[in-house]
């Protein structure tokens, strides 16, 4: 099996845009309208800021994805999903991982995230990577309702 974690391209839009509706839809979540334009725009709301996209290509197929944002003190990542079929792989193991190692890279002491507690795998997931629960605090999404962070 042919499994490649590769930078964002312009032909990844279709992609992004099935991926990360589709696990609003699987989580019965409302597209906001930040997820909107993180879907629409990720050049202007991810890499244009200095953040990156990642896509989890499985047989030249689009199967996952995640994105980081730059922020103050490091990254957050934001929008981290693997489709339904390629779940039990390990690939959104795979993309933490990646992201970690970007984050490390470009010299960041933190890494973030938001999300929301019906998603106990990718909770279980970051707790296992060494994330954090952090109190509650503001946050654009009405969904989240869980805050985590890594120290690098």
């Amino acid at each position: 099996m042919t499994i490649e974690i590769v930078d964002y391209r312009p032909d990844h839009a279709a992609a992004w845009a099935r991926l990360n509706q589709g696990w609003l839809a699987e989580g019965g979540f409302a597209i906001e309208a930040k997820d909107r334009r993180s879907i629409e725009d990720p050049h202007g709301v991810f890499l244009a800021g200095g953040g990156r996209i990642f896509i989890v290509e499985r047989h030249g197929e689009a199967v996952g994805c995640c994105a980081l944002i730059r922020i103050a003190e490091g990254f957050e990542v934001s929008k981290m999903t693997v489709s339904p079929a390629a779940r039990g792989l390990g690939l959104a193991r795979r993309l933490l991982e990646r992201c970690e190692a970007v984050a490390r890279e470009a010299g960041a002491a933190i890494l973030y995230l938001e999300t929301n507690s019906a998603l106990k795998p990718a909770i279980t997931l970051y707790e296992s990577h060494g994330f954090v629960h952090l109190p509650s605090r503001p946050t654009p999404y009405a969904r989240a309702d869980v805050f985590m962070e890594k120290r690098l």
